[in-house]
């Protein structure tokens, strides 16, 4: 058994665990064997791309998102109003 993602309009719609014999009868559907992807995410035709957690977040080579500065050590979170990352209350 595999996953699949069914896609609509290159955005998942639909994750699956099938078999390729029931995947090739649902012709009225897309479906796209996958290891990475969820309901949301967006297909380009080769890539599974989870959805921007930030509007200031850019994709890289790799299909992964990144911050506008990277994420220093220890126990932080986003902030998009003030751009920055700030340290969790402990």
């Amino acid at each position: 058994m595999t996953n699949y993602a069914q896609i609509v309009d290159g955005i998942v719609v639909n994750v699956i665990v099938a078999d390729a014999d029931f995947v090739a009868t649902q012709t009225d559907k897309t479906y796209v064997a996958c290891n990475r992807g969820g309901i949301g995410w967006s297909f380009d035709g080769t890539n599974f791309i989870s959805p921007q957690p930030y509007p200031s977040w850019t994709l890289d080579e790799n299909n992964d998102w990144q911050p506008p500065t990277p994420k220093p050590d220890g126990n932080y979170y986003w902030d998009e109003d003030t751009q920055t990352w700030l340290p969790f209350e402990q």
